[in-house]
């Protein structure tokens, strides 16, 4: 699917991976819909993108907040092709930990933001995605979700984020086998160690370290390398029903 003329829907759009995919299909030619709780963030990153961008704070868990969003992508631009999913959290909490169990709530809102999350918007923009005139190639939109390695390789500490995450990977497939008979296609990246607001806190040296596990290349990825993903999924009609993992290689440790 061409990206220009197209609009996209981008949750978590304000910052980290979210905002790098906004300036990827900006610059490609599309419109894009900032789904993000970040007010100031998510305004400030529209005033400086112009009539190509609109702001809407959005909370993925809630049905209105994110129907919503979908209402004004249509009645900002007119349409909906393209939903990306990058809104995400994440806790590190050990199952038997010094006080004691995990916070069941801590779980729970992980799974809920990521997981349900998701799916919550995935449901909602399909509806409307399903009715757009197909392409040349049968294509009605694109759907692009984040996982993460640790979907696969999930770290001591990581029972919430590494349950929402395999559960993202694994409804791809369904999903986008029950979305073929709409033409739309559902894709999922799971990034390694990227460079994202997550790790804002961490000391340098610390962020090198982490840098240093890549195998090549030996650094945390960049916003840019993830955006430019979601360009060649969002581009490419033979992508679909897969996750791709985006992490220089890395296999992460039990700890």
């Amino acid at each position: 699917m061409e990206i220009k003329s197209k609009v996209a829907l981008v949750t978590g759009g304000a910052s980290g991976l979210g905002e790098a995919s906004v300036r990827k299909i900006i610059a490609n030619g599309g419109k894009a819909v900032v789904a993000d709780l970040a007010e100031d963030r998510g305004k400030s990153l529209v005033d400086e993108l112009g009539g190509s961008a609109i702001f809407v704070k959005t909370d993925v868990t809630d049905e209105a907040s994110v129907q919503a969003a979908v209402d004004k992508a249509f009645e900002a631009f007119g349409a909906l092709h393209i939903v990306v999913n990058c809104a995400g959290i994440g806790v590190a909490e050990k199952v038997l930990g010094k006080q004691g169990a995990h916070s069941l709530a801590n779980f729970t809102r992980v799974v809920q933001v990521n997981l349900i999350g998701t799916f919550n918007v995935i449901r909602l923009a399909a509806v409307k995605i399903s009715a757009n005139v197909p392409n040349s190639q049968g294509e009605r939109g694109v759907i692009v979700n984040t996982a993460s390695v640790a979907a696969f390789e999930g770290q001591i500490g990581q029972a919430a984020y590494s349950a929402s995450k395999g559960g993202v990977v694994g409804m791809t497939l369904p999903i986008a086998r029950e979305f073929a008979a709409h033409g739309i296609r559902v894709m999922t990246i799971a990034p390694g160690l990227f460079e994202t607001p997550m790790f804002d806190s961490l000391p340098d040296g610390v962020r090198q370290a982490l840098g240093a596990m890549v195998p090549f290349p030996s650094r945390l990825g960049y916003p840019e390398e993830y955006a430019l993903l979601v360009k060649s999924i969002i581009e490419n009609p033979m992508l679909n029903g897969s996750t791709v993992r985006l992490d220089g290689a890395v296999r992460m440790q039990p700890k």
